[in-house]
């Protein structure tokens, strides 16, 4: 393809549709091989930040907020379903969609906020890990949260056996959680008519309401909606209409499933502390360890706190795994920069390790708490900012075609979003208030503070009425009466100067022939190959080896062969990086066309950015002929 502008790479690239699901026959069958992709997501749903919450409002409040869990996870499959139908249909995860919608004055500060979400959700699942592993082994919280790190290797491990088992591992983490929370269920014995009644909305007092916004925060997490959007493309489909409605239907259920898995889990955790600390008078038992040391003498039963310990250590880590995807996907698709796994991993985890370790060493281990409960209501601050852009994607007839989202989908949808703002409006107006009040400095409050508040507010309601307002400043074209047009054909292209990157395989000879296809006998061209071996790479056009020679001696034998057939050739042998030397020689040359083959020139597995034709097309400000 001739290409001078860079477009859009796939999301997760590295297992883009990799689970085949033309092969399959039947429903059953059909469907299977669709499921998968939710229940990554749903780990997000039951992650050591739920947990907190959940604790946080059974001990406090009872009962009384399980209509929240409910309310938030009917919003969570709707706005879940809404990511997967953008990610089937418009082949593009959230971030993208951002990046292609929205100037870079937009972006980048929606990227800052959906970094901060990735390193709030993360410092959970940091700080889950390292509870859960000293209720289980007496290791101190802070060895635990050091250990964390150690996961970047699991991750990497997992991605590259593929999707489904990445898949399988974190469905056996997720029955491990759901098992253990049946038997916590049994030994609790929970009072089921003060569970009915819990089911009707109320909010007792503002504790109960930051509360409330902590589970909506924890249950309704942003970056699934970038996850989601991604992994539905690690399903390789037919494109037809027939089989992208039956990809949205698959994946809903796949969504409903799923997270009414993690309903349970959720609602058990909070019926938990409501049957053990409410009922027996414990008001404030907030933290992870807390409820851990009285459930013993509680229930009576030696095995839940270590059932409890269990089902935390898999919980977070489940969560940790599916946290660095979307780390992942947010920084490719919102800058367009792709960096490994790995190194993405430990970025995501140094975020969330450095403040743990800091309210840890600083605040003692009783704070890890409050800190949790806090990192969930940063993430439903964060909720409006990915929730109201994926409303508007899925709402573009233009974009999306006949599958644009439906008219009750888009009211629900709006509903939800509605009811998220308020209360996070709500919350912020009353904790700055609150500061202002007790704070000993309220001018450097309102002079840091209130500020970014603002900017943020100014940020949301760009995004939620620029669409709106586009659509109608938007000029109406009204259909002319018929005039006859003549139509003249656009002139060929004429190249002078064509550079052509050889690698000495197969593909060279058909660089080589489009090259000459494009050009003509009068056009001046250059054969580029780049010696990159371990020496080359250190003394540059110095070196003299056999490698060099052989290399040298291919590129006169391409030369001089096409000249014996009329055409005007140089040649070029560099040294080093690829990625550096090929611009440097094409803009030498004055070139007006650079011609490359697929094979990408990849040093020695590229280790942060991708491929050498990604970054050479980034560099040259000149037309890209890809063969």
């Amino acid at each position: 393809m001739l290409d001078q502008e860079s477009t859009a790479s796939k999301s997760l690239g590295e297992v883009h549709a990799t689970i085949d699901t033309t092969t399959q026959t039947g429903f059953w069958k059909k469907l299977f091989s669709f499921l998968g992709p939710a229940y990554l997501v749903s780990v997000g749903y039951m992650d050591p930040g739920n947990w907190a919450t959940d604790i946080a409002g059974g001990s406090q409040f009872g009962y009384k907020l399980v209509w929240v869990l409910i309310m938030s996870n009917l919003m969570a499959i709707l706005l879940q379903s809404l990511a997967a139908r953008l990610g089937v249909v418009r082949g593009k995860d959230l971030a993208q969609a951002s990046r292609e919608a929205y100037p870079k004055f937009i972006n980048i500060p929606l990227y800052i906020l959906a970094e901060i979400a990735i390193a709030a959700c993360d410092l959970a699942e940091v700080l889950g890990m390292a509870i859960g592993l000293q209720l289980l082994f007496g290791m101190p919280l802070i060895w635990g949260v050091s250990l964390t790190v150690l996961d970047t290797f699991l991750l990497l491990f997992l991605i590259n056996k593929g999707m489904r088992k990445m898949e399988a591992f974190i469905l056996a983490l997720v029955t491990i959680i759901g098992c253990a929370f049946v038997l916590e269920m049994i030994f609790a014995k929970p009072d089921m008519g003060a569970l009915v009644n819990g089911l009707v909305p109320s909010i007792p007092n503002s504790d109960a309401l930051y509360i409330a916004i902590g589970i909506i925060g924890a249950t309704v997490m942003p970056h699934n909606l970038y996850l989601h959007s991604s992994l539905v493309q690690t399903r390789k489909f037919e494109k037809s209409r027939e089989s992208i409605r039956r990809a949205i239907r698959f994946n809903n259920i796949d969504s409903a499933i799923a997270l009414n898995l993690a309903l349970f889990v959720n609602a058990a955790i909070l019926i938990l502390a409501a049957a053990a600390f409410y009922k027996n008078g414990m008001f404030n038992v907030s933290e992870i360890k807390d409820a851990h040391k009285f459930l013993e003498p509680i229930l009576g039963n030696k095995w839940a706190p270590i059932l409890f310990a269990v089902a935390l250590i898999a919980a977070g880590q489940s969560s940790t795994l599916t946290g660095t995807l979307a780390g992942q996907i947010i920084m490719e698709g919102y800058l367009n920069l792709r960096i490994q796994p790995w190194l993405r991993r430990i970025i995501t985890r140094l975020f969330a390790v450095v403040p743990a370790l800091f309210v840890i060493i600083y605040f003692g281990e009783d704070e890890t708490g409050k800190l949790l409960v806090l990192s969930q209501v940063i993430l439903s601050l964060q909720l409006g900012f990915a929730v109201i852009p994926l409303i508007h994607f899925v709402s573009q007839k233009e974009k999306m075609g006949e599958f644009v989202a439906g008219k009750w989908a888009k009211t629900g949808a709006w509903l939800a979003a509605s009811v998220i703002v308020v209360l996070n409006a709500n919350l912020v107006f009353e904790e700055i208030m609150g500061w202002l009040e007790t704070s000993q400095r309220p001018l450097l409050i309102g002079l840091t503070v209130v500020p970014i508040v603002i900017a943020c507010a100014c940020l949301l309601l760009y995004i939620t009425f620029q669409p709106f307002i586009a659509k109608v400043a938007a000029p109406v074209s009204l259909a002319p009466h018929y005039r006859p047009v003549s139509y003249q054909p656009q002139e060929k292209p004429l190249y002078t100067r064509i550079a052509i990157t050889l690698d000495f395989t197969a593909v060279d000879k058909q660089a080589i022939n489009n090259a000459l296809a494009i050009g003509t006998h009068t056009a001046d061209y250059l054969l580029i190959h780049i010696v990159e071996s371990a020496g080359a790479l250190v003394m540059g056009q110095e070196i003299q080896d056999y490698e060099t020679s052989t290399d040298n001696l291919n590129l006169e034998r391409y030369a001089n062969d096409l000249r014996e057939k009329g055409y005007r050739v140089s040649y070029q042998l560099g040294f080093g990086s690829p990625k550096k030397r090929i611009p440097g020689i094409v803009k030498d040359f004055n070139a007006d066309l650079l011609v490359m083959g697929s094979h990408g020139h990849q040093m020695v597995k590229d280790i942060i950015l991708g491929t050498t034709i990604e970054s050479v097309r980034h560099k040259v400000k000149i037309p890209v002929l890809i063969v």
